[in-house]
Formats: structure tokens, sequence, C-alpha cells
């Protein structure tokens, strides 16, 4: 689905202030209130706005150490990876990949020491072969979306 100036002016307003209603966000935009609440229900129609839920730090929750694990699983043992993945609180992401492993996950844990018990939860499954890790040490770039909604606006 391509999106518009428009779309795209509503994404970011939605981004910057997502407790915003629909009323305030058309006379933001200067459009009609229709208007506004029709492409707002056409964008999460298409999935482009997948929610409006806080973003969490997980640092703030205590869990300020994050790392990436490449997994290398058993043939034929990726829907048993997956849901085992998913029973670890502190998998925070899972990528089925191309390239040297099988899957890539985001981590999060207490400590380096916590880190550990994080690895052995994740790789204590039969299915994963073997798990490279590697230690995030700072976050220059953050998970951005906007500059990318600029940019499908303008196309």
């Amino acid at each position: 689905m391509g999106i518009d100036r428009l779309d795209g002016r509503l994404i970011e307003l939605l981004a910057e202030e997502p407790r915003i209603g629909v009323l305030e966000a058309s006379r933001r935009l200067g459009v009609a209130r229709g208007t506004a609440q029709a492409r707002l229900d056409r964008l999460q129609a298409a999935g482009v706005i997948r929610g409006f839920g806080p973003q969490v730090d997980p640092a703030a929750l205590g869990y300020p150490v994050t790392a990436f694990a490449t997994l290398e699983i058993k043939q034929g043992q990726g829907a048993d990876v997956r849901s085992h993945l998913q029973t670890v609180p502190e998998v925070l992401e899972l990528h089925t990949t191309t390239g040297h492993g099988d899957m890539l996950c985001r981590l999060v844990a207490r400590s380096n020491a916590d880190l550990q018990r994080v690895i052995d939860r994740v790789v204590g499954f039969d299915g994963i072969v073997r798990a490279s890790t590697a230690i995030v040490m700072e976050n220059p770039v953050p998970l951005r979306i906007i500059p990318l909604v600029k940019q499908a606006a303008d196309d």
C-alpha cells in the first residue's frame, strides 16, 4: 500500500502524540474530521498502523543488557524452536534469516551474568544446534520509522 503526504503527516503526528484524538489531529492537519478518521481506518486496515500501545524501555524495567543471538537450528525444527522461544520473556524479537544462521533473536537481561542464564534457557532446547551471541554496546540509531514514512509519503 502506498501512502501520500497526508497519510505521512497523520502517522507522524500519531507517533509524536499517540494519545491525540481524531478531532484534534484533523484540526492540526487542516482536514475534516471524517477525512482524518477515514485515513486512520484505512491505514489500520492495511496494517500500516499496527497499534497505539506504549513504547516500553526494557532498561527502565531492569533489563539494561541487550544482545543479539544468531541461532542454527536442526532441519525441520523451526516451528518447535519458535514455540520454545515464545516461552522466554527475555526474547523480544525473533526473525528467520538467510546467511550464517537460521534465526536471529533480540534478547535482554538484567546483567551480563544474567545474560548467561537467558542464553542457557534459549539454547537449552534440542532443536538448537549452535548459537552465537553479540552484546549491544550502545544504540546510536534506535528503532525508527518516521524517516521511512516521510520517504514513502514523498514517493
